[in-house]
């Protein structure tokens, strides 16, 4: 009885090296020894996040909650459902993908057009665009500029070997219907990945909602690029679900315009002809006035149907128009999302266990190196 309560003690003893708090004795044991190591390791990342931390831009956060309506009366979460698995049998089959949302957002028309937006700036008397503010007011940090001369620095010698290449044009020509590429600047297409982390949007298929966020470096410019970004989401939106109805609405139109300017030039004819064979009726002027009178009657019913029709695109315009409603409207945040003293327990401990890393593999690797030369 004694021998096994010496075997069970000795089986689960820390400093046995068996079992698993004896896993642990030895790599506290390596640690413990070059805590100068660790410690140095840890000191000089603390140092590099006091730094990071100091210099770091401060970034502010707001979010927005929104359900498109469409004109019917019928709620987009129609669509919402859908993805969800629910078919609740009343979206019309003409109607936005709600899918195609974050499409929309990080599609590069609506970044250009977001990084052109002016908005305020502490630093800048006027509205300033997002292009111009990184281009002529923003500073970069020590991170970017080590990320710029660490990472970066193969890029940077490529291209000082390559030379700097002339931008290109479009060819200047006859102009031609249709859409032409889009051709964009460098700071433009640097700036594109900057505008997708800054603006981004999901879709809660399950509670029907779509969320958008948005981050800035100042409260009052983050929340006017918020309100921005959600009224050109608006703006998409309603353009994609009109469009078929906008284009019938101008055929029409078109047609309509064409009718009225003929009848309107068969009733000056009349009113001619009448005039002139006020005094003097004769066969010809009254044939004449048949005839005219005959093409004017069937251009007028023309006319009639196409007035009807005319409001009835417009109707539909109307119809398919969506309206928005915000459940959570823009605020102007007053606290900064990144936190300097996050920042700096991060590099701490990633200091910390990096020393860690150093001291063990120390431990493990030298001695099998002297073992392979001895």
């Amino acid at each position: 009885m004694l021998a096994s309560n010496t075997m069970e003690e000795k089986q689960f003893n820390p400093l046995s090296g068996k079992g698993n708090a004896g896993i642990l004795a030895p790599l506290v044991k390596t640690i413990w020894a070059g805590w100068k190591t660790v410690a140095l390791c840890t000191l000089v990342f603390m140092i590099l996040g006091l730094v990071a931390a100091l210099t770091m831009r401060r970034t502010y956060a707001v979010s927005t909650v929104m359900v498109p309506q469409v004109g019917s009366g019928q709620s987009s979460l129609n669509g919402l459902a859908s993805l969800a698995g629910f078919d609740l049998g009343t979206s019309p089959a003409s109607d936005l993908s709600p899918i195609t949302y974050p499409q929309i957002v990080s599609s590069v028309p609506f970044r250009l057009e977001l990084m052109h937006t002016p908005l305020h700036y502490a630093k800048a008397d006027t509205t300033v665009s997002l292009l111009d503010y990184a281009r002529d007011y923003a500073k970069p940090s020590v991170t970017d500029v080590l990320k710029e001369y660490t990472i970066g620095l193969p890029g940077l010698i490529i291209n000082a070997l390559r030379g700097e290449k002339a931008p290109l044009v479009l060819p200047e020509g006859e102009e031609k219907e249709g859409p032409r590429p889009l051709l964009l600047s460098r700071d433009e297409q640097k700036m594109l990945p900057r505008i997708e982390r800054m603006v981004s949007l999901s879709v809660d298929a399950r509670n029907g909602f779509i969320t958008m966020w948005v981050s800035g470096i100042e409260p009052i410019q983050t929340a006017e690029l918020a309100m921005a970004a959600q009224r050109l989401l608006q703006d998409a939106i309603t353009r994609f679900r009109t469009e078929k109805a906008q284009a019938e609405l101008e055929y029409v139109q078109a047609r309509y315009d064409e009718v009225k300017a003929e009848a309107n030039n068969y009733q000056g004819q009349l009113a001619t002809i009448r005039d002139r064979s006020q005094n003097l009726a004769t066969t010809r002027s009254r044939i004449e006035m048949e005839r005219i009178q005959f093409k004017y009657n069937v251009v007028n019913s023309i006319y009639m149907e196409m007035a009807q029709q005319l409001e009835q695109a417009k109707m539909q315009v109307k119809k398919d128009t969506p309206s928005f409603t915000i459940i959570q409207p823009v605020t102007v945040p007053d606290k900064p999302s990144n936190s300097r003293s996050k920042t700096l327990i991060i590099w701490t401990v990633v200091g910390f266990l990096i020393g860690c890393v150093i001291v063990l593999s120390k431990a493990s690797i030298l001695p099998r190196i002297k073992k392979a030369f001895s």
